[in-house]
């Protein structure tokens, strides 16, 4: 047990968990740090840790913690000094027509469906890819702080909604949003799905007139989280300093 103590957090405990095997690295262990109890995490709170570099999964609150290595680096993007590049105007322009339904946390069949067959697709061989409802419920749809699930479909078909193409679990913070997960369908031929939602969520920040769209962890070495550095300008939390990452 650990007190994190240049945070103004006093009613926290940080406890560090065992090892387990590295989602992201091959042939690394990691650890986390988790923030207890988390019936304490409230959404004040939840903005303080999200700013120290610690994400939500479900109702635990927590941050990389590994004894070895420093790969994982928590990012936001500054969205008033963010400028799409060609790709993402493209991404945008593409989806622009998509409907978009912003809804509380609740289970629906079909977005479990495009989980797993999101996981299936894109984390091959990996845990996610077995979860089922109870945990992708555990995972993604329990909540103690203000968080919203985001529907895309196709665009209107006459009267009957669009197919169901991708959903984003997002946390509203004080200074901003995080990104919690987004899945999408990931058989459809060039399409730019994730691209479109940071998209979309950076817009959503800025009519909240709040500045930052938190991303999670920026990994260098990975592929699965590279992509981050491609929205420019985003920084990191490195050595507890939010500063610049270019891209290399």
């Amino acid at each position: 047990m650990s007190q994190i103590n240049e945070l103004p957090i006093t009613a926290l405990q940080f406890y560090a968990t065992a090892s387990y095997p590295c989602s992201y690295l091959p042939m690394q262990t990691a650890r986390s740090q988790v923030a207890t109890p988390s019936h304490l995490v409230h959404s004040d709170l939840y903005g303080d840790l999200v700013n120290a570099g610690f994400r939500r999964s479900g109702l635990f609150t927590y941050r990389p913690y590994c004894d070895h290595c420093a790969a994982c680096v928590a990012t936001r993007i500054p969205v008033d000094q963010f400028i799409p590049n060609r790709s993402q105007i493209r991404a945008r322009k593409k989806h622009a027509g998509m409907q978009v339904q912003v809804l509380n946390l609740e289970y629906h069949d079909a977005h479990y469906m495009l989980y797993r067959n999101y996981q299936e697709q894109r984390h091959e061989g990996g845990d996610m890819n077995r979860d089922d409802r109870e945990q992708y419920t555990r995972f993604l749809l329990q909540s103690r702080v203000n968080s919203r699930l985001v529907e895309f479909r196709d665009g209107p078909k006459d009267t009957e909604p669009g197919r169901l193409r991708m959903v984003s679990i997002i946390d509203i913070l004080e200074s901003g949003i995080s990104s919690v997960y987004t899945f999408y369908d990931a058989q459809v031929p060039n399409a730019s799905y994730g691209t479109y939602s940071i998209l979309w969520q950076i817009e959503q920040v800025k009519q909240l007139k709040r500045p930052y769209l938190y991303l999670g962890y920026f990994i260098q070495e990975s592929k699965k989280m590279s992509y981050k550095v491609n929205f420019q300008p985003i920084e990191g939390l490195i050595h507890g300093q939010w500063q610049p990452i270019l891209p290399r």
